[in-house]
């Protein structure tokens, strides 16, 4: 099957069908395993909508493990011809569909922001994201190469090959659709493994597209598979005994639970969990770019991301001047179908993600916390039934409160004051999560200061989004990630292959 290029309403994993009278009219979404758009096995859909006006998009299939195992089949059938494949030929349907995704980078770009609510400019650059892993690894040939020592005693030579293990999976999280799976597949196929995707249920759509432009790229069937579903389909992944190593990003709970629940099972496991991320503002910071730098860090993707950083940490006299600056820079954001030009905050994913971060605020008001600004109140105009919430500031927030303890996952930052910079160190320090974290300071000691005493693996100096780029390693530290190669940048290497090492001697 060719899919059809253009927008997603022609898309042949979508087929008509329904057995609800909201559903009926709504496309259903197809698995892509063996080459091919299957229908799942399920007899149960989950509704996915726009979330800037509650349109329902399409109906997705909550698959079975017979939907996990029908595409595991189909991936260790492909992998013994693809692992002989050399790896610069391996490469050359990445090359297609890196040109395939520039090409299209707008359409996929609108898929995400319709299933998601996140800017049009927000997805852009996470599809933008996706390609930079795409460009990645082209370079496999030379990445994966291996090492070798002759002579380690008289006669005897040793060399490390690099192999690929076989089939692996990514469990992918809906606040970047686009990008996360891109993290992970094209670093395996090209390291000769095969792969199953299984995105999040709540937004399937931007990798039907992807796959469509995966099929035109010309991946020989098996090699990259396409399965939809929830917790049964989770389990059918981490269960299957055809499964070598599976990658994972979403909650801690639920990373801590793939990471257990894989590795008893014998497999290789990369499960990134979540965050409470600190920026601490120093006194001798540049405060107005620390401000504005904070707020779009705290409230880009209406918060819902894992590098937010939600906590902003003043120190010192720099409370009292930052706290109103970081008020005046949220009342700038416009909030809005992320459509829609100028809009600078879409909405949150779900009417039941927005209950819950309602509740968060509920909470933090009866713990104590100042309502600098008070986002509940806000109703886009033209879209009532959105998912909508304004920006929320709350000031005078303690490390033991939930609000300053839990991830919020939402549009809601957190202002504390720490007496020093020791006191803000071991308030970042004896926090149970340790994503990523920043600090702004004019002060080279202070930064590496910061550097070398916080455990957070991703930190940034007078930055507020610490993203490493993908040639770099993506995780956290203690319960933000469970395992211990990171995803993308060298580590993707060391985790998708094996190394064998070759003791020789001819005689």
């Amino acid at each position: 099957m060719t899919p059809a290029r253009g927008s997603e309403s022609g898309s042949p994993a979508l087929i008509n069908g329904g057995d609800t009278a909201t559903a009926t009219a709504a496309r259903t979404v197809q698995n892509y395993v063996g080459g091919r758009w299957v229908a799942s096995d399920a007899t149960r859909f989950g509704e996915v909508r726009n979330p800037a006006n509650d349109e329902l998009l399409a109906r997705v299939p909550l698959g079975t493990a017979a939907d996990v195992d029908r595409a595991v089949k189909a991936a260790l059938e492909a992998f013994p011809a693809w692992r002989q494949t050399p790896p610069v030929h391996r490469v050359k349907p990445l090359f297609k569909l890196k040109n395939l995704l520039e090409e299209h980078l707008d359409d996929v770009a609108r898929v995400v922001t319709r299933e998601h609510g996140k800017t049009l400019d927000e997805s852009r650059s996470s599809v933008r994201r996706a390609i930079d892993n795409v460009d990645l690894a082209f370079g496999i040939h030379d990445r994966m190469m291996g090492t070798s020592l002759e002579d380690i005693a008289a006669g005897i030579d040793c060399h490390t090959v690099r192999q690929p293990i076989g089939v692996f999976a990514a469990i992918t999280p809906f606040n970047f659709p686009a990008m996360v799976p891109m993290w992970f597949l094209p670093h395996a196929v090209a390291c000769g493994n095969t792969f199953v995707v299984k995105p999040s249920e709540r937004v399937p759509l931007s990798q039907v597209r992807i796959f469509e432009l995966m099929h035109e790229a010309g991946f020989p069937a098996g090699v990259v598979n396409l399965v939809n579903g929830a917790k049964e389909a989770v389990d059918g992944i981490l269960d299957h005994p055809g499964i070598a190593g599976v990658s994972f990003v979403g909650s801690s709970p639920v990373a801590r639970y793939i990471y257990r629940r894989a590795a008893e099972h014998g497999k290789r496991v990369q499960a990134l969990g979540g965050a409470k991320n600190f920026v601490v503002v120093m006194p001798d910071a540049d405060l107005d770019r620390a401000a504005a730098i904070s707020t779009e860090s705290c409230f880009g993707c209406a918060g819902e991301r894992c590098l937010a950083n939600s906590v902003v940490l003043a120190v010192g006299e720099a409370h009292g001047k930052i706290k109103d600056k970081l008020v005046s820079e949220a009342k700038k954001l416009k909030v809005g179908d992320g459509m829609e030009p100028g809009v600078t905050m879409g909405p949150l994913i779900t009417k039941q993600h927005k209950e819950k971060v309602l509740g968060y605020i509920e909470q933090g008001i009866r713990e104590g916390a100042k309502l600098l600004l008070d986002g509940r109140g806000y109703q886009d105009p033209q879209h009532p039934e959105g998912y909508y919430l304004g920006p929320t500031i709350f000031d005078e927030v303690k490390p033991e409160m939930v609000i300053g303890r839990e991830e919020i996952f939402g549009p809601v930052l957190c202002v504390m004051k720490a007496r020093d910079f020791d006191e803000a160190v071991q308030i970042v320090r004896q926090h149970e999560l340790g994503n990523a974290t920043s600090i702004f300071t004019s002060s080279g000691k202070w930064a590496r200061e910061y550097r070398y005493r916080v455990e957070p693996s991703m930190l940034g100096v007078n930055i507020g989004v610490a993203a490493p780029m993908a040639y770099f390693p993506f995780g956290g530290a203690k319960g933000s990630f469970f395992g211990d190669l990171k995803g993308h940048g060298r580590d993707s290497i060391d985790f998708f292959t094996d190394k064998k090492v070759v003791i020789s001697r001819w005689f």
